[in-house]
């Protein structure tokens, strides 16, 4: 008699395999890389100290916003920058809103804004500055939706920040160097939820339930 086990082994081994690739394709195709954020420049002619007599408090600055995705979109609500004059983030200096905008595959768009730092305390900054540099943080935070074909995901919000150091001239102290806007949680939190969801995604198309 034919040994009609085996081939139905054959033949669900064969299946689970193919749903496995299946799987495989589908999450390479979904996931998603989250922007890369960058400052690029930040001027404060309040404190250029080649400037006679020294500027107002208005502080400028232009992100860099890159799409790192090969085949999807972005959407970006208001992007909201934030300025402090410390690393501690308890003294704010003001803040700008980039209105929202849509970046396609690849794209770099360059963003920027000013506006007035009146809580800056140019007294002590200077101070800062004349022993070395002065440390200023910026976080911007949005949330942004993928395109992915002809359809959009949901929100994912992002929440990013660094420290510049301000030099005498009132820019960062190495000025032609783009600064990584970050947030080491974020990292964490994106490489678990892709590695959990490509696991459910694999074992659903295989028994059909979580």
């Amino acid at each position: 008699m034919p040994d009609s086990g085996g081939g139905c082994c054959r033949c669900c081994c064969s299946f689970i395999f193919t749903l496995g690739l299946t799987a495989l394709f589908m999450w390479l195709s979904l996931r998603t890389s989250s922007p890369k954020c960058l400052l690029q420049r930040i001027y404060i002619p309040a404190l250029d100290k080649t400037l006679n007599p020294p500027g107002n408090t208005t502080l400028f600055f232009e992100l860099r916003l890159e799409n790192t995705n090969k085949d999807k979109g972005v959407y970006y609500d208001p992007v909201n920058v934030t300025f402090f004059d410390n690393p501690n983030r308890n003294h704010s200096i003001g803040n700008f809103t980039i209105v929202k905008f849509y970046q396609g595959h690849k794209k770099k768009a360059t963003k920027g804004g000013d506006f007035n730092a009146s809580g800056l305390d140019l007294a002590a900054v200077s101070r800062e500055i004349s022993n070395g540099s002065a440390i200023f943080q910026v976080d911007m935070e949005t949330s942004v939706r993928y395109k992915i074909m002809a359809w959009k995901t949901k929100r994912h919000r992002i929440m990013v920040g660094a420290r510049v150091n301000i030099s005498d001239q009132g820019t960062q102290v190495n000025p032609k160097k783009r600064i990584k806007l970050g947030s080491s949680a974020e990292m964490i939190g994106s490489s678990y939820g892709k590695t959990i969801g490509s696991l459910s995604l694999f074992f659903f198309l295989i028994y059909g339930e979580f």
